[in-house]
């Protein structure tokens, strides 16, 4: 299966740059598998498409303020740092820009000397290893240096940090965020949990890994970067008791939907946690997940491979050619898509 399989035009002019106001005012495609049909309507109209007993799996990972602008020690020569993963207590996995002039044993300060950074090792993937050394906690020293990490296409300032992330965020240990609940508001969950759809939370640490494009020919040569999930055994018993009952398992992102399946074994969930490298795509039998809400994705990236496996790939082809021609708004701050 070829990566120019799962290409299509996208304009630049649809790919969103700002959040709509209010969250739940995004427009919302529905895909029905059964008949191949294509509705349209607004993400508030979640509360009609879903029925009494649907169970709602939500990703309540939060964002941290993972990109750091320091300086090389000793110069003024502007050093970039994104925080990917945290390795050890005050090591992490990064990205430098510009990587070729930072050296190993080097230093960054950040903050004017509040925050120091040693690249320790230059990964095989090419991301660094980077010892942190501080005074007080690194959390709230994040907070006051760290700036929120929008991916590279959204190019507008984002004057409420709070709009990338969802309202149900939690634990902190994400650099992107899982962006298929950030059209959700916390009267639209109470409105679907008063009509008796089940919410439940499971933790994904979203990683760039997602996002990273396929860089090879045949996509089962790909390979993701490995992300950390938590799945507790209230989570589970509960979306097991859902499966049993027949009710439908409704993923909320791709990140929700492939913690689902890491930890599924024959629809039955085993609570859990720790790194999955999980790659979905066409050809592979769902465990778990029965429906998935979206949003729209890249051409040829990991994400139109996964929703292509659940709904099949012409299928979504043509809904994306049907949301480019509707000038539906696209990635991070665009639109949603249910698959049903």
């Amino acid at each position: 299966m070829n990566v120019s399989d799962f290409d299509f035009d996208l304009p630049e002019t649809l790919i969103a740059q700002h959040p709509v106001e209010p969250r739940d005012a995004s427009r919302l495609m529905v895909i029905k598998r059964d008949s191949g049909g294509i509705e349209h309507h607004t993400f508030r109209d979640l509360v009609s498409l879903l029925k009494t007993g649907d169970v709602l799996v939500l990703n309540n990972t939060r964002v941290i303020p993972a990109r750091l602008i320091g300086e090389k020690e000793g110069t003024e020569t502007k050093i970039e740092v994104l925080l990917l993963k945290r390795l050890e207590l005050d090591v992490w996995e990064a990205l430098v820009k510009p990587g070729k002039r930072l050296k190993v044993g080097q230093k960054v300060s950040f903050g004017r000397g509040i925050l120091i950074g040693v690249l320790q090792e230059i990964l095989e993937n090419g991301n660094r290893r980077i010892q942190f050394i501080y005074s007080g906690v690194f959390e709230s020293i994040l907070d006051q240096l760290g700036q929120m990490p929008l991916p590279p296409y959204i190019t507008a300032q984002l004057e409420d940090q709070e709009r990338y992330q969802t309202v149900y965020a939690k634990e902190r240990g994400s650099v992107a965020a899982p962006t298929a609940g950030l059209h959700f508001t916390p009267e639209l969950l109470g409105e679907l949990q008063k009509k008796g759809v089940e919410v439940v939370e499971i933790l994904l640490h979203v990683g760039l890994g997602t996002f990273r494009p396929v860089k090879v020919d045949d996509i089962r040569e790909h390979t993701m970067h490995s992300e950390y999930y938590r799945v507790d055994s209230n989570a589970a018993e509960r979306i097991n008791r859902a499966k049993q009952e027949g009710r439908r398992v409704i993923a909320v992102g791709t990140t929700a939907a492939r913690t689902l399946e890491s930890v599924g074994n024959q629809g039955r969930i085993v609570p859990g946690e720790g790194w999955t490298d999980i790659f979905i795509y066409p050809g592979y039998s769902f465990q778990v997940v029965d429906a998935l809400l979206t949003n729209f994705h890249f051409p040829k990236s990991t994400l139109v491979m996964l929703v292509s496996a659940l709904a099949g790939r012409e299928l979504i082809l043509q809904a994306y050619k049907v949301a480019v021609a509707e000038r539906y708004r696209f990635y991070s701050f665009g639109d949603a898509m249910l698959i049903l």
